[in-house]
């Protein structure tokens, strides 16, 4: 992906599809494999005829060890060590998997279209329509706002898993969604979830080397996150973040908190049966954690959001991200070391 020639996911090429994802990555790595071999045997060959050409069998060998064919589908030189085969083939099919993620969250962004290889949309300032122009009748369209929430909830219809499963039914089909999305867990070791909230932007950073092109706006805590493309964004983005999400997602958290101070108002523990008693400490438990929440955004839209949605900030992608990243200050999430 952050190469300059970069066209399209090798999973996703009609060469390597199968029923399922599993079958597909089988595909793929059989493809690797196979190609990891034949350049050894080639390699091996040349240093034969070279070899022989200046009379150096007994001083060379012609063998080359398979960590130093420099193949990125050869997890032997990829990850280099001495860890055993089994691991340094679950650490592939992982890294498979994340990039695999990466690429639908490229296509959500409009970076990337199914229908046409290359970059679409990677200019300041390009819209929805631009990406028309060129993908007139796109299978997996576009986000039209340029922001999808990261929360630890679906509270909106552009949540980022819930796209990411519509991305899996249109690449892979719905009969066997619920098999895929087993495969890709089982392969990042958590919950899809869980990946997003907690690892998602970790692994975008390092993809990017801490210059990353997806920005995550992110409260101090992260109980509210918010992921924007920069060749996306616009002066007003800050303000739509902060009308259509934030505030959203505060007004939703205020109804369950009604709903749960309702539960342990209405439920008497002194009389209660057992399933009664559960469900009030459990609405009570919930609620002291909403409350915390509540208390982070309200902060983070007063001190942070509010203040610079004021400003109207503008970005210049000439400057790059080390100079723009800095401009939103505490609205985005840190990355250690960009300042120096």
């Amino acid at each position: 992906e952050t190469s300059w020639d970069f066209a399209d996911l090798p999973l996703l090429r009609p060469a390597h599809r199968a029923s399922t994802l599993a079958s597909t990555y089988a595909r793929l790595r059989q493809h690797g494999q196979a190609m990891t071999l034949e350049m050894q045997q080639l390699e091996e060959e040349n240093n034969r005829i070279f070899i022989e050409a200046y009379g150096l069998e007994d001083e060379l060998t012609a063998e080359v060890p398979l960590s130093e064919i420099t193949l990125t589908c050869n997890p032997a030189y990829r990850y280099g060590g001495n860890k055993d085969e089994q691991h340094l083939e679950a650490r592939l099919q992982a890294d498979t998997m994340r990039e695999f993620i990466s690429y639908a969250v490229g296509c959500m962004f409009g970076r990337y279209a199914l229908e046409q290889g290359g970059l679409i949309l990677a200019s300041q300032g390009e819209t929805v329509e631009d990406y028309l122009r060129q993908v007139p009748n796109p299978t997996f369209a576009p986000d039209a706002d340029n922001i999808i929430p990261i929360l630890d909830g679906e509270w909106f219809p552009d949540d980022i898993v819930a796209r990411f499963r519509q991305f899996l039914r249109l690449t892979f089909g719905e009969v066997h969604l619920q098999e895929n999305l087993r495969f890709i867990e089982d392969a990042l070791g958590r919950d899809l979830r869980a990946y997003f909230v907690r690892e998602f932007y970790d692994d975008h950073l390092k993809r990017y080397s801490k210059r990353p092109i997806y920005w995550l706006f992110s409260t101090p805590k992260g109980s509210f996150n918010a992921l924007i493309y920069m060749h996306r964004y616009r002066p007003d983005t800050v303000s739509v973040l902060l009308n259509d999400y934030l505030r959203e997602y505060r007004s939703k958290l205020l109804g369950r908190i009604s709903n749960l101070e309702n539960i342990s108002v209405r439920v008497d523990t002194s009389k209660a049966d057992k399933t009664a008693k559960a469900e009030k400490t459990a609405a009570l438990k919930e609620l002291d954690s909403l409350q915390k929440i509540m208390r982070e955004l309200n902060d983070y839209e007063r001190d942070v959001l509010y203040p610079l949605a004021t400003k109207q900030l503008k970005i210049d992608l000439d400057d790059g991200v080390k100079v723009n990243y800095q401009k939103f200050g505490k609205a985005l999430k840190p990355i250690v070391g960009l300042e120096s």
